[in-house]
C-alpha cells in the first residue's frame, strides 16, 4: 500500500490593508489568492489580520496598535511566519521582524520561493535565480537570518559591514553573470523558434491554476505536468497539434497572477 506524502505545513498568518487605492473587497480577493500561495509554498494559514489606512505606514506597514495585535497572536499561538500581501521595503521588513520576532515574508518573496521550488530546467532556474538576487540585493543588511540558511548557495560569511559590502559585490557579479547566461539562452531559443518553420503559433494564456496545462494535454494528447497548485508550469512547453488538417504549434505558458513581482516580469518576459 502506497503511503501518502506527509507535508509538515508551517503555521503562518496573513496581513492585508484596505487603502484609498484598494477596496475591502479587492483586499479580500488578494488575501484569498495569498492564502493559496502560502499553501502552495507549504504554509497553513491560521488567521488573517487586516487594517484600513489611507496608506501603509512607511516604517512598519501597519499601525502600531494593529502590529501589537499581530505580535500578541504570534506569541500566543507560536506562529513562525507572517506573510504580508504587498511588497515591503527593506526598512519595513527589518522593523517588523525586530518587533514581531518572527520570519517576515512579503508577497514578492513568497512568489519567488514558489518559483524556486517549481523551476526544473536550466532556463527556468536561471530566470528564478536572477529574480531572487535582484530582490535580495537591497535587503542584504536586514536579511542575515535568511541568508544564513542559504549559505551554500551564495557563500555568505557574516553580518559585519565589510562582509556585507563584499557580498553586495558578489551578488552584483552574479546578477551580471546570470543576465549574460539568459541572453545566450534567449539567442539559442530564437534559433530554435526559427527552425520550426512557418507553422501557425498558438499560446494558451490565462491565470495560474485555471487548467491551461490540462487543456493542452487534451488538445495535444500529451502529458504536460498539471497539478492543483499555483505555478505548476514554469517552462514554456510547445507541442505540434493538428486539428481538421490544420497543423499549428501550441504553447503552454507561465500563468498570470495579481501583483506579480517586477523582478519576475523582467526575468520571464519570454515565457
Amino acid at each position: 500500500m502506497l503511503e501518502k506524502e506527509k507535508i509538515d505545513y508551517e503555521k503562518c498568518v496573513l496581513v492585508g490593508l484596505t487603502t484609498r487605492h484598494q477596496s475591502e473587497d479587492k483586499m479580500n480577493e488578494y488575501l484569498d489568492e495569498l492564502e493559496f500561495l502560502a499553501y502552495t509554498a507549504g504554509g497553513e494559514v491560521i488567521k488573517r489580520f487586516t487594517q484600513k489606512m489611507d496608506m501603509p505606514n512607511p516604517k512598519t506597514f501597519l499601525g502600531s496598535g494593529k502590529l501589537e495585535d499581530v505580535r500578541a497572536f504570534v506569541e500566543q499561538h507560536e506562529i513562525g511566519t507572517v506573510i504580508f500581501d504587498d511588497e515591503l521595503t527593506p526598512g519595513q521588513q527589518r522593523n517588523i521582524e525586530a518587533f514581531l520576532g518572527a520570519k517576515i515574508v512579503d508577497r514578492t518573496y513568497l512568489i519567488l520561493d514558489i518559483f524556486a521550488q517549481r523551476a526544473k530546467t536550466s532556463y527556468a532556474t536561471t530566470q528564478v535565480e536572477l529574480a531572487q538576487y535582484q530582490y535580495l540585493l537591497p535587503r542584504l543588511t536586514g536579511l542575515w537570518t535568511h541568508l544564513e540558511r542559504q549559505r551554500g548557495g551564495i557563500g555568505m560569511r557574516g553580518p559585519g559591514e565589510t562582509e556585507i559590502e563584499t557580498d553586495r559585490r558578489i551578488v552584483r557579479d552574479r546578477i551580471t553573470l546570470l543576465k549574460k547566461k539568459m541572453a545566450t539562452i534567449d539567442k539559442q531559443m530564437s534559433v530554435q523558434r526559427g527552425n520550426r518553420g512557418a507553422l501557425v503559433r498558438v499560446a494558451l494564456v490565462g491565470y495560474t491554476n485555471v487548467g491551461k496545462s490540462t487543456l493542452m494535454n487534451v488538445i495535444s494528447k500529451s502529458d504536460v505536468f498539471a497539478e492543483n497548485k499555483l505555478f505548476a508550469t514554469l517552462d514554456t512547453t510547445v507541442r505540434k497539434v493538428v486539428i481538421r488538417n490544420l497543423p499549428f504549434l501550441l504553447s503552454d505558458t507561465v500563468g498570470f497572477i495579481r501583483k506579480l513581482p517586477t523582478q519576475l516580469v523582467d526575468s520571464f518576459k519570454s515565457t
